[in-house]
């Protein structure tokens, strides 16, 4: 297969050309001539039909991919399917180019970079002290989940880091033999891909999620986060470390960016996540990363051959040399060696006691476990030191440095796990223990105030409510069982492993205070002693109606003295908040959803500092757009002030983890973007004032596109009668649900109802059909009624760009709602409405979208005064066209296997298991083509 790139970017298309036809020659030499001729036939008619628009072209290509035999159809969707997956790997590479380009070009860093951003800083007035100082304080955290967008196997992936760290090498002056020898070797990574399962024969378990997410901890964080801070370090050293570099160096940045899960602990609507699947992660998790500190100690004994004869190490070495336990000859005059084998030996020791596993690889000296990260980090420091010293310091740099930065950073847990559950659980869970303890016979009919004044009691009663000696439901029993865990895992493995409990549907205050009543019933809160403060109760406010009651929910929460004696003597003076993007957005539209994000959190900020209690805003993002997607960068930036204050969280879940994270450089460039932003948005002046002015401007007129957009998205999607139906019938939602790509549900409950449905399927199906709906829906009716006609309408049309140029807020969501859109193909969606059987039904609705997509569209030209989307954007325009082509058969083939796949289930027989396969594989690979699904 080859690519149909036009653009001028050389690199780009060699290694797209190299890869595409490395592809095809595997598939010609397993599936046949004949096979290949018909791929090869499919693609260029593909290609033909997107460069020119012929309808002929277009119809050709449907009757086509109409009369493939199954066993063909298959081998089709799998060669456009990979062809996309390994377009993505070359489309990566060129970023890190452009990079490295860019960074060589000596024009100043690029911006999102940490470079950029500490300059830009320390321009303003920030010292590298002042900056320092603020970093200590903060605290940014990406939170790996485990939602259902993630079609890729892990096996797959594997091959697809291999592919990407053998295309750079490209790059280098080779000889022909060696470019024989690269081409090859990728040609039998290629070849290994095509003959590989592309899909899970077995639905994921969440110890498969678990151990997927592990993998990209070897691949990159661990690795990665440590370099990141030693690049801070040098950013804000002022020189010194290049001036001198046997100079002792700067002290270390603080702890500041960390890791965060949800994969293992977050049961909110996953009945298979339980205390056994939270304490296998916290297991699996130590394991990781004592096995990682394991290595890097047995590296450390090879590289610190340093001898006693030649440079003098410091006392504090020499005792810990000697107490290592290591008489070897052979060593006698390395004290760092010896050292290193004792240190290795307590690590040993600690893997045994924290994971009951034997995880050392080579013999250790019996020793002591360590107590905790602390004692271990401070052996290493002693040879730190002892290397400053003796004027070693550029030894540091090798690999001590960086391994005691991982130490700070991942202890001997790795990552915090939050615990997350809904609050109708929690409502339930203690309406049986009120019952059984004879407290209160029907807590669930409780009025709120008689509710809170219950719940707050209780908090002061000092006696339990369960019974060793009752049997409860089995709810209950699981729900008490998971927070007794998880006291027993901050007794194990420290505080860090387990941190906070996040309650879905927060709705009211009693939804928070149930939560600390279930910890003191479990051991995690003791009233009064801040040694046992449990768990950081974290409300998530999802809804439209929920994110505007939230900040009266945390008034009121913030004024309890408890409450408040909790925050501020045992979580540092900081209540974290989150907020859902997912639900907010399916329940009203993207304009609707993200203005009452913004407000919700202009209030909250407002709130907390009237009570002088710390934000720390939790933000719940996808990988759509109508999900929360686009440019995490730019997103944060676009944050009302005060939102960020170097506190922020957000979570990193399915697809966008491969993307992000698959291997370092590209894991590397994404962390710098996450970090730079915070630093900018928290630090950059004037954006107070600019913000405050912009909300004043241009507020009344967001609120009214809001109401707009929200009405007429709420009368197609909750209001228009058949909707469902035609949804179901018209997107892959049944055969996703069928998909084995997580361990989660599709919906919360059963039944075909749009309320009942989970955020992410509804998301990821609309992707499938390439409407891409939650992304821009409502926007066209909005602007159109907002200008209106006759007098006026120009002055409302130059305040609508006047608010795209001045205000980063509506600047983005027309920047993310563009992309959207520019994914988009109404020819295709149109292919897919035929699913629906019902004629007027379909015509009605598919009509109803079609309307407000053009509305839409020529409403974004005109606020963005373009002719074509993404005129701005040349390079992601560019991208979208070239693998549209890829698409485009992936998406008629899917259609007609839907539609042979539910024609055998209406005739009650079960639909060829090749049928179901082709399905789930076309899945596969629109998602690798549009990347932001999910």
């Amino acid at each position: 297969m080859a690519a149909a790139a036009t653009d001028d970017n050389a690199s780009l298309r060699d290694d797209i050309r190299l890869l595409g036809r490395l592809l095809g020659d595997a598939i010609r030499a397993h599936e046949g001539r004949q096979a290949f001729d018909t791929i090869e036939t499919i693609r260029r008619t593909a290609v033909q039909f997107r460069r020119e628009g012929d309808v002929a072209e277009g119809r050709s290509l449907e009757r086509l991919l109409k009369r493939l035999p199954q066993e063909r159809a298959n081998a089709v969707v799998r060669a456009f399917a990979y062809f996309l997956h390994l377009f993505n790997i070359a489309e990566d590479r060129d970023q890190q180019r452009l990079q490295r380009s860019t960074a060589l070009d000596g024009d100043g860093p690029q911006r999102g970079s940490l470079s950029h951003a500490v300059r830009r800083l320390q321009a303003e007035g920030h010292t590298s002290r002042a900056l320092r100082s603020f970093l200590a304080d903060a605290c940014v955290v990406p939170v790996l989940t485990a939602h259902p967008t993630e079609v890729q196997r892990k096996s797959t992936l594997d091959i697809h880091h291999e592919i990407a760290r053998l295309l750079p090498q490209r790059e280098q002056p080779l000889t022909a033999e060696e470019t024989r020898e690269l081409e090859l070797t990728l040609l039998g990574r290629i070849t290994t891909l095509w003959q590989t399962r592309m899909l899970r024969d077995t639905r994921l378990t969440v110890a498969d999620e678990i151990e997927n997410a592990l993998s990209y901890y070897r691949s990159t964080f661990l690795s990665v986060v440590p370099g990141l801070y030693r690049h801070i370090e040098e950013l804000l050293s002022s020189g010194r470390a290049l001036s001198d570099p046997f100079a002792a160096p700067p002290a270390p940045i603080a702890p500041f960016l960390r890791m965060g899960s949800w994969i293992g602990g977050d049961r909110d609507g996953n009945p298979n996540v339980n205390a056994d699947t939270l304490a296998f992660a916290a297991g699996r998790q130590s394991g990781t990363v004592l096995d990682h500190y394991l290595q890097e100690v047995h590296a450390l004994g090879a590289e610190l051959s340093l001898n006693a004869l030649l440079g003098e190490a410091s006392p504090a070495l020499h005792a810990l040399a000697d107490a290592s336990g290591d008489d070897s000859p052979h060593r006698h005059d390395e004290p760092y060696r010896r050292a290193l084998i004792g240190v290795y030996g307590r690590l040993a020791a600690t893997a045994r006691a924290l994971t009951e596993r034997d995880l050392a690889r080579r013999e250790a000296v019996a020793q002591p476990p360590y107590p905790d990260p602390a004692a271990f980090l401070a052996d290493l420091r002693v040879l730190h030191d002892s290397l400053i010293a003796q004027r070693a310091a550029p030894v540091l740099r090798l690999r001590l440095a960086g391994l005691m930065y991982a130490i700070t950073v991942f202890g001997f847990h790795l990552a915090t796990v939050d615990l997350r559950q809904s609050s109708d659980v929690h409502e339930r869970v203690l309406t049986e223990l009120f019952r059984r303890a004879g407290v209160a016979e029907s807590y669930d009919r409780l009025g709120e105030d008689e509710r809170i004044a219950l719940l707050r009691a209780e908090l002061a009663h000092p006696r339990p409510l369960a019974s060793p000696w009752l049997d409860y439901s089995e709810e209950t029993a699981k729900e008490l069982g998971i927070l007794r865990c998880a006291a027993g895992l901050r007794a194990r493995f420290g505080d860090d492993v387990v941190r906070q409990t996040i309650v879905s549907h927060t709705e009211t205050l009693s939804d928070l205070l149930e939560v600390l009543v279930l910890q003191k019933e479990t051991g995690l809160l003791v009233p009064g002693d801040t040694r046992q403060a449990g768990l950081a109760v974290v409300p998530l406010f999802e809804t439209i109606a929920d994110l505007e009651a939230g900040p009266g929910i945390m008034s009121a929460w913030l004024d309890l003295p408890e409450v408040e004696a909790l925050i501020h003597d045992a979580h540092g003076g900081i209540q974290e908040v989150m907020l859902g993007y997912s639900d907010s957005n399916k329940d009203g539209g993207i304009l609707t959803s993200n203005w009452a994000l913004y407000l919700c959190e202009r209030e909250l900020v407002r709130v907390f500092r009237e009570r002088k209690v710390r934000l720390r805003l939790f933000h719940g993002r996808g990988g759509t757009v109508g999900r929360g997607g686009g440019s995490s960068y730019e997103a944060i930036l676009s944050q009302p002030p005060g939102t960020v204050a170097g506190q922020i969280r957000l979570t990193e879940q399915g697809e966008v983890i491969q993307s992000k994270y698959k291997e370092a450089q590209t894991g590397r460039w994404h962390l710098e973007l996450l970090v730079a932003a915070s630093l900018e948005a928290s630090l950059q002046a004037g954006n107070d004032a600019l913000e405050d002015e912009a909300l004043e401007r241009y507020g009344d007129t967001m609120r009214e596109l809001s109401d707009t957009a929200f009405a007429a998205y709420r009368a197609l999607v909750f209001e228009t009668p058949d909707f469902a139906r035609y949804f179901f019938a018209t997107t892959p939602i049944s055969e996703i649900a069928g998909l084995n790509i997580g361990s989660r549900p599709a919906a919360r409950r059963k039944g075909a109802r749009i309320e009942d449905l989970r955020a992410i399927p509804w998301g990821f199906s609309w992707g499938m059909c390439r409407l891409l709906l939650p992304g821009w829906y409502g926007f066209g009716s909005a602007v159109e009624a907002y200008l209106g006609r006759g007098a006026g309408r120009r002055a409302r049309l130059q305040r609508l760009r006047d608010m795209a140029r001045d205000w980063p807020f509506f600047r983005t969501l027309l920047s993310n709602m563009e992309m959207v859109l520019a994914k988009t193909d109404l020819a295709i969606a149109s292919r897919y409405a035929q699913l629906m059987p019902e004629r007027a039904v379909r015509e009605r609705i598919f009509g109803t979208i079609r309307e407000e997509w053009n509305r839409s569209l020529a409403a974004l030209k005109q606020v963005t005064e373009q002719r074509e989307l993404l005129e701005s954007n040349p390079r992601l325009a560019r991208s979208i066209r070239d693998r549209t082509a890829y698409i485009d058969p992936l998406n008629h083939l899917q259609i007609e296997l839907l539609r042979r796949h539910r024609e055998a289930e209406a005739q009650g027989v079960e639909s060829d298991v090749r049928v179901r396969n082709g399905i789930h594989i076309t899945i596969n690979g629109v998602a690798a083509g549009l990347r932001n699904t999910g």
